[in-house]
């Protein structure tokens, strides 16, 4: 049976969904639970660079003042759905005035033009919980054209993804490297009827094939994107829009010194809480 890795985050004072939020920027995250004053976070792998980066995103907020201290604590463990629990809490959410997103074990009655996304993580990351995810929908919403082809890296439950086809996107190419993420984003292509519009390819941005996409989301930790961003400007035609997210309020510098090297422009921003997002033209 294939081993985790269980990190244990404890804080001082306590904040579940702020900690679990940093929690969920991790690639190879499949789990979060919340026990008494801990957060218990499970991954396929946790190498010395995440437990890092998870120290530097806990040191931010100490100097912010929102945390006055924290512990980390690691443990390997034997494979188990740590989601289960987690995802029987999920109630729907209204991300922005049209768009709302539910489990489909819950009941939700859409109010004048209101689009209903269905959404089950499973083990994937994306639930429309995460102030990064709510970014790229809002981004993804005033930026999106009809009929444009989109490619959607990381995609996880696919939600980005489906926000495109249910916004008038004719194609939309995902992919993702987690192995838990296959399974999932097909049953929520199918379930929010838009299987015939997106496709997913399991890999990373170097197994697409295809070039020339109008639009290209990317809601993945900093440094993967400066690692993939000379990738995605080949993959974007002349003029098209790239829509980051995943990223802190200090990411942006070093970000947009990236993106602008390869002649990315720099047209809007949106920040939630301490979560950044990014939308770059191709010029």
């Amino acid at each position: 049976m294939k081993n985790f890795i269980e990190v244990i985050i404890r804080t001082q004072p306590f904040l579940p969904e702020l900690i679990s939020g940093l929690a969920c920027m991790f690639t190879t995250i499949t789990g979060i639970e919340e026990r008494e004053n801990e957060i218990v976070c499970f991954f396929t792998e946790f190498s010395d660079e995440d437990l890092d980066y998870l120290r530097k995103l806990l040191e931010n907020l100490k100097k912010e003042s929102l945390i006055e201290r924290f512990e980390i604590y690691i443990e390997t463990i034997e494979q188990r759905n740590w989601n289960e629990e987690w995802e029987k809490s999920i109630q729907p959410i209204k991300v922005t005035d049209r768009i709302v997103i539910k489990p489909s074990f819950r009941e939700y009655i859409p109010q004048n033009d209101e689009i209903i996304i269905t959404i089950d993580p499973k083990m994937s990351f994306g639930t429309g919980f995460h102030q990064s995810t709510r970014i790229m929908i809002r981004l993804i919403e005033r930026n999106i054209k009809p009929d444009i082809k989109v490619l959607d890296v990381g995609t996880g439950t696919g939600i980005l993804a489906i926000v495109c086809a249910k916004l008038g996107a004719s194609k939309i190419v995902t992919c993702d490297n987690d192995e838990f993420v296959q399974d999932n984003v097909l049953e929520n292509f199918e379930k929010n009827n838009c299987k015939d519009k997106c496709s997913f390819v399991y890999g990373t941005i170097d197994e697409i094939t295809e070039n020339d996409f109008d639009l290209i989301l990317a809601n993945i930790q900093k440094n993967v994107l400066i690692e993939i961003a000379e990738k995605i400007k080949a993959k974007s035609k002349p003029d098209g829009i790239i829509i980051l997210s995943g990223l802190l309020l200090e990411d942006e510098k070093e970000i947009c010194e990236k993106y602008s090297s390869l002649k990315f422009k720099l047209i809007e921003t949106a920040i939630e809480d301490e979560w950044l997002g990014l939308v770059f033209r191709n010029m």
